[in-house]
């Protein structure tokens, strides 16, 4: 550990101390220690400052970088960047990183430390040494943009829009287009030998056909299972509300007017694809959002427990809590009409077909409490995440909803970072 290193995680400490002392008078003993312990999580557990001072952050019990989970690992640790140094060198240190990352390939939604070629699967696919796994996700490259934007927004940190962060704003924007032509104009293909039929892609590797709609083509989900029709929803309204926050801020004080104009139309053409083809006629609930489309009239309905999902668009910034078209969905996806939905004796929520049947995740959970405008649902959520740790003070990927003593993946730093951001938000700590 290096001593910037040591900086940031004696200054997150600090911070946590002094969250923990608020927080007992307002919350239970095991709470304060639930919510400590996660606060700490990703700076004691899976940060790593390199030499140039960029930062890397392994996803937990898996030993690489994800785009997407690097950038939820510190969304608890963003409200403090504008009053501390060592947060602002945190997380300007992660976005340089992951820019780095982009640049070498925007197809990949993993990366090692240094080339090494470690990787999850020796995949048919145009893979280079970097890269854990080389999935292609729409949400991958929306996460940064997000940080990016969340960052500055929030310290007017201007060294951060650096030479690199333009030239990997532009990638994005490239790959977004050429992916709204996938079976034309993209070279992107995938393969995996001998896994389950969700964690490769058919059709020599391109996926199942979809027509042109405007909106841009993902080959997985957030979970790293594989779309069963290539427009995501939900993914599809985060890149929209991602390329408008890129516009605006190209607009302003670093003034890439050619670059600012293309986001805001290539926004709109995915909003406008959304609204085409993206929406159902529930019976009950009226208009909802669909979970995936193809283009070609086929459309699925379900809600998975990985962010991007449907119930997180207000956390997301796609929609206000009481949007009418949201509420409706959130309706649906909490409730049987959703396959992930579970409900058990320990608790209720949604889950992913990543894990097992009737496993509840508490990323959802978190969610759902993140996004709901009602108290009584919100301090049902906290009491389930206090209550389902089996013991371990911590959270897990997925648990079963009868016997939570049943988990998968004991050591899950985005869960830990999103529970800690829930007490946060619902104890008012911010």
């Amino acid at each position: 550990m290096n001593k910037k290193q040591e900086r940031i995680t004696e200054r997150v400490k600090d911070i946590a101390g002094l969250l923990t002392e608020k927080l007992k008078d307002k919350a239970d003993e095991k709470t304060c220690t639930m919510f400590r312990q996660c606060f700490l999580s990703t700076a004691t557990t899976t940060l790593n400052v390199l030499e140039d001072d960029s930062v890397y952050l392994i996803t937990g019990d898996i030993k690489a970088m994800w785009l997407r989970d690097s950038s939820a690992q510190v969304v608890h640790y963003l409200p403090f960047a504008k009053d501390y140094s060592e947060i602002r060198e945190l997380i300007s240190g992660l976005i340089k990183k992951q820019f780095g990352f982009i640049r070498l390939d925007p197809y990949a939604n993993a990366y090692n430390p240094e080339p090494n070629g470690r990787c999850w699967a020796h995949d048919e696919t145009d893979m280079n040494d970097w890269e854990w796994e080389r999935k292609y996700e729409v949400d991958s490259l929306c996460y940064p943009v997000k940080l990016l934007c969340d960052y500055y927004d929030l310290t007017k940190d201007e060294s951060v829009i650096c030479e690199e962060v333009i030239a990997g704003l532009e990638k994005i924007i490239e790959v977004f287009k050429t992916e709204q032509h996938h079976f034309e104009k993209s070279s992107y293909r995938f393969t995996r030998t001998n896994c389950p039929y969700s964690d490769t892609l058919h059709h020599e590797g391109m996926g199942e056909p979809v027509g042109y709609t405007g909106m841009t083509w993902s080959g997985f989900r957030p979970s790293d299972d594989a779309c069963r029709y290539g427009y995501l929803i939900p993914s599809n309204l985060f890149a929209a509300t991602v390329l408008k926050r890129v516009a605006s801020l190209l607009t302003g004080r670093f003034g890439d007017k050619a670059l600012s104009a293309e986001a805001l139309h290539l926004s709109k053409e995915i909003t406008e694809g959304i609204e085409k083809y993206g929406m159902l006629k529930d019976h009950d609930q009226g208009d909802i959002y669909a979970y995936e489309v193809d283009g070609l009239g086929n459309s699925y309905f379900a809600d998975d427990a990985n962010v991007p999902s449907l119930l997180s668009l207000p956390w997301l910034g796609v929609c206000e809590k009481n949007d009418s078209i949201y509420l409706n969905t959130r309706r649906a996806v909490l409730s049987s009409k959703n396959p992930y939905y579970y409900e058990g004796k320990a608790a209720k929520g949604i889950g992913s077909p990543h894990t097992p049947d009737r496993y509840i995740w508490p990323i959802a959970l978190c969610m759902q409490g993140l996004t709901s405008a009602d108290e009584k649902e919100r301090e049902e959520i906290m009491k389930m995440l206090t209550s389902t740790d089996a013991g371990t003070g911590y959270m897990h990927e997925g648990f079963d909803c009868d016997d939570p003593a049943k988990f998968t993946r004991e050591w899950f730093a985005w869960a830990n970072s999103l529970f800690a951001l829930y007490v946060m938000d619902y104890y008012g700590l911010r």
